[in-house]
Parts: structure tokens; C-alpha cells; sequence
């Protein structure tokens, strides 16, 4: 090896910044298409994809029968991975989370996440119109899918709860309505 490459250490300045990792969010109703753009979005080199629905069908599926089934595991679920969002992200990982930011009080824990470690995020709002989600919904549900099969009553149930992200949040939002996702 030559001498001057030894004494003279690469030049930091010609390296690439690392880019910051980033936490990816889904928001919309059911249906509207939030972990197929999820899987899209966790094709990018650097990146894995946590799905809530994989986890409670795994964890909890023998548990859920209502709508307060899933808010109760779903919490529980939350406490565990938020930790381990934020180790990944501080591992210079970006994350898609394939959960949903339906409610001010879910965006905060996420907003929390991404925060506490430094991390970029995006907040991907599919803002499509509920008869279409709906829709979906019930080909999904014939076609068995997807690991949950919700009904109309519990679609209602969980759209009234539904609340779109406000300015006043300051999240960097990417809007989608379209129903071609």
C-alpha cells in the first residue's frame, strides 16, 4: 500500500451523509388502501415494515371479537413497540408503520417515537371517500384477504372515531385521494 495512503485518511467531507431515518405513518379508514402502500414504501433499501395486523392476529387473534377487543390489545401491542421503533431508528433503519394514525392521541404516540430519537417521519393520509373504503371492505372481507374481517357495523364503529390530521399537529403530511392505491 502506498505511503500516502496511510497518512492521509480518507476525506470526510467526500463521504455521503447518512440519511436520516425515517418513520413512515398511515393514516385513513379502513380499507383505504394504507398497508398496501405501506408494503410499497418498505421496498426502498434501509427500510423494514411493522404490521400491526400481523402482530395482533398472531399475538392477540384468539382475543379480538369487538371493537373494544382491538383498542385493548392494540395498546398493549403499542407498549412494546414503541421501544423498538425507536431502536431501529436510532440504528439508522426507517420504518414503515403499518399501523393506523386515526386519532390525535395515536399520532402523539407516534409523533413521540420519532422524536425521542431524532428521526424524519411522514405522514401518508389516504383520504378516500368512506363508501369506497367500504367497498373494499366487503370484497376484502368475501375474498378472505386479510387476516380481520370487519363488519359493516364495526366499519361504522371505527370510521366515527376516525379524525384527519389537522395543520395544527405539524406533521409533514403527503395526501392521497385517489382511489387507485
Amino acid at each position: 500500500m502506498p505511503q500516502s495512503a496511510l497518512t492521509h485518511p480518507r476525506n470526510p467531507r467526500s463521504a455521503p451523509e447518512p440519511a436520516t431515518p425515517m418513520l413512515h405513518m398511515m393514516c385513513g379508514k379502513i380499507a383505504a388502501g394504507k398497508s398496501t402502500l405501506a408494503a410499497e414504501l418498505a421496498r426502498k433499501p434501509g427500510t423494514v415494515l411493522i404490521a400491526e395486523d400481523e402482530w395482533l392476529f398472531t399475538l392477540f387473534g384468539d382475543q379480538m371479537h369487538s371493537v373494544s377487543d382491538y383498542v385493548r390489545v392494540s395498546a398493549k401491542l403499542r407498549t412494546v413497540m414503541g421501544p423498538h421503533i425507536s431502536m431501529l431508528l436510532l440504528g439508522g433503519v426507517s420504518v414503515v408503520l403499518d399501523f393506523p394514525a386515526n386519532t390525535v392521541g395515536l399520532r402523539a404516540w407516534m409523533r413521540g417515537v420519532f422524536e425521542d430519537v431524532g428521526a424524519g417521519h411522514k405522514l401518508h393520509f389516504l383520504n378516500l371517500d368512506e363508501d369506497i373504503c367500504l367497498q373494499r371492505l366487503r370484497a376484502r372481507n368475501h375474498a378472505r384477504s386479510h387476516q380481520f374481517a370487519a363488519s359493516d357495523t364495526q366499519f361504522h364503529q371505527i370510521c366515527a372515531a376516525f379524525e384527519p390530521p389537522s395543520d395544527a399537529e405539524g406533521f409533514d403530511v403527503i395526501a392521497y385521494d385517489s382511489d387507485t392505491i
